[in-house]
């Protein structure tokens, strides 16, 4: 089993400057774009990249083995956090929900 060397991190629905991160679905919006359609015909979230809540604000949480896999997936959600001047908790546990 390989470990990582990139860390998971949390991106919190709020600015460094404190103010609430809009559209209010930006979360899962985020999220949609990493999903995929399964054999069911039901979108699914990636297992590494999750929508969910910390501490009552909106977050998606991005578990570092996604670098392993798609390296540039791993890079647009980190950019994409820092490109809106969003809180990002880093050496964050991978807890991307199922």
């Amino acid at each position: 089993m390989t470990t990582s060397t990139h860390s998971s991190f949390i991106i919190v629905g709020v600015t460094t400057s404190g103010k609430r991160f809009r559209p209010s679905d930006w979360a899962e919006r985020l999220c949609g774009v990493l999903s995929a359609f399964g054999a069911e015909k039901r979108m699914r979230y990636s297992p590494y990249v999750g929508p969910r809540n910390h501490k009552g604000e909106k977050a998606v949480f991005v578990d570092g083995r996604l670098y392993e896999i798609e390296p540039m997936a791993y890079r647009f959600v980190l950019h994409f956090a820092q490109d809106n001047d969003l809180q990002l908790i880093q050496d964050a546990p991978a807890a991307v929900p199922a």
